[in-house]
């Protein structure tokens, strides 16, 4: 099953308004996946949702670290795979091991590593538009885990929802 919802957000804030409002509805052991345009917002969305797990710690990107772990609710896995060139370097981060039934991880280029994703999945997709914080957001929501969740957050995300 793939769903699908477009968004639009006007700034950094409301991006992470849509990051906390995807995170009201994560549980644990959900992956989401973060694709689209460079600097388009994806760590802003993960600002949001670590804010809204209840981390009180500042989170940065994790581009030059790979991956950066908070403690909130549930532990929050945050990585970025884009200067990692293949596979096995992804495996070599210990990816297996972050994906932790008892947390939740976020994947900044997640589409680069499809294949190592779980059949069931949230990928966000974020794109510049023509205004200079103006970004459409795509959530799809991938395998049969989001059936019934779905619903819920559509629902959840329906202050941003395109016309």
């Amino acid at each position: 099953m793939t769903s699908e919802t477009r968004l639009r957000t006007r700034s950094p804030e409301e991006t992470r308004e849509v990051g906390a409002a995807i995170a009201r509805v994560l549980t644990p052991g959900d992956v989401v996946s973060l694709t689209g345009d460079l600097g388009a917002g994806k760590t802003n969305l993960v600002q949001g949702a670590a804010r809204e797990l209840g981390v009180e710690d500042p989170v940065g990107s994790p581009t030059f670290v790979l991956v950066r772990e908070y403690r909130g609710a549930l532990p929050i896995y945050h990585l970025d795979v884009y200067r990692l060139e293949r596979i096995q370097e992804v495996l070599d981060l210990g990816f297996e091991d972050l994906l932790d039934p008892h947390g939740v991880i976020f994947i900044e280029w997640g589409g680069g590593i499809e294949g190592l994703l779980p059949a069931s999945h949230l990928e966000v997709e974020l794109l510049s538009l023509e205004g200079e914080l103006d970004r459409e957001v795509v959530v799809r929501a991938r395998g049969p885990a989001w059936d019934a969740r779905w619903p819920v957050l559509v629902g959840s995300l329906g202050t941003w929802r395109a016309a």
